[in-house]
C-alpha cells in the first residue's frame, strides 16, 4: 500500500498541480501570454526528452536484458507511429500558441462542442498518463518520480492551451478551471487502476515503459518543436535552449537525488 500512496500522490501531482498552475497565467495580462507560453513549452521539451532517453529508455533495456534490447526501440517506433495515426484520426491537435493551422481553423469555425471535445480528450490523456505514472512507479520509485515531474512539465502548457479554447468556447474562468480540474483526475484513476492490474505483470513493465517514451518523444518532436521554431530570432533560440537545457538538468538532478529514496 506504501507504493500506492506514492502513485496516487505523484498522479495528484501530473494532472490536478499542473492544472492549478497553469491557471496562474490566467492572471497574467494578454498582453505578456504569448511571451512567456514558449518559455513553458521550451522547459517541458528537455524535460520530455531528458526523461525519454535518460530514464525512460534505459530502464526498460536493463529490464528485458541487452539480448532483447531491440524488442524495446521496436516498441518505441511503433508507438509513435500509432500516436501519429491516433493523433490524425482524432483530427484534433494540442498545440500551444493560437496562430497555428488548428487553432486558424478553430476561430473561423468555433462551437460549443469544441469545448467538450477538449475536456474528453484530455480525460482519455491523463488517463494514460496515470498509466504510465504507475508503471514507472511499479518499475522503480525514483523511475516513477521523475516520470510524474515530466508529465506534470509537459501538462502545464498544453492546459494553458485548453483554458484558452474552453474560454473562446464561452466558458468563464471559473468553469474553465471546473472542467480542467475534473478531466485531470483521470491520471489519478488511470494510476489507481494500473496500480491494481500491473502490479502482477512485471513482464509487461519493460514494454509499457518504451511506450511511455515513445508518448514523450512523439509529443516533444510532433508538437513542442514544430512550436518552438516560430520563434528564429538569435534571443529566442538562446532563451530556448537555455530552458530545454534546464529542463534536462532539473531532471537529471531529481533522478540523482531520488535514488537515495
Amino acid at each position: 500500500m506504501h507504493l500506492l500512496i506514492w502513485i496516487i500522490l505523484f498522479t495528484l501531482l501530473g494532472g490536478v498541480l499542473s492544472v492549478l498552475a497553469a491557471s496562474l497565467f490566467l492572471l497574467v495580462p494578454d498582453r505578456h501570454y504569448d511571451r512567456l507560453l514558449p518559455h513553458g513549452v521550451s522547459f517541458a521539451l528537455g524535460a520530455l526528452l531528458s526523461v525519454a532517453f535518460l530514464d525512460l529508455l534505459p530502464h526498460a533495456v536493463e529490464a528485458v536484458g541487452s539480448g532483447q534490447a531491440e524488442s524495446i526501440f521496436t516498441t518505441v517506433l511503433t508507438g509513435i507511429l500509432v500516436f501519429f495515426l491516433l493523433e490524425k484520426l482524432l483530427l484534433w491537435r494540442h498545440c500551444h500558441t493560437t496562430d497555428c493551422e488548428a487553432h486558424i481553423h478553430m476561430d473561423a469555425h468555433f462551437h460549443q462542442p469544441a469545448g467538450t471535445l477538449i475536456v474528453v480528450g484530455d480525460g482519455i490523456h491523463n488517463f494514460v498518463d496515470g498509466i504510465l505514472i504507475a508503471a514507472a512507479f511499479l518499475a522503480d520509485l525514483h523511475l516513477g518520480i521523475v516520470t510524474s515531474l515530466a508529465v506534470a512539465a509537459h501538462e502545464i502548457p498544453q492546459e494553458v492551451g485548453d483554458f484558452a479554447i474552453l474560454l473562446q468556447s464561452g466558458c468563464s474562468k471559473a468553469r474553465a478551471l471546473f472542467f480542467n480540474l475534473l478531466s485531470s483526475l483521470g491520471t489519478v484513476a488511470g494510476g489507481v487502476l494500473a496500480y491494481f492490474s500491473l502490479e502482477n505483470l512485471h513482464q509487461f513493465l519493460p514494454y509499457i515503459l518504451a511506450l511511455a517514451a515513445s508518448s514523450f518523444i512523439y509529443v516533444a518532436v510532433g508538437d513542442l518543436i514544430p512550436t518552438l521554431h516560430k520563434r528564429t530570432h538569435a534571443e529566442a533560440v538562446m532563451g530556448q535552449m537555455a530552458l530545454i537545457i534546464a529542463g534536462v538538468l532539473i531532471i537529471s538532478t531529481v533522478h540523482h537525488y531520488a535514488e537515495s529514496f
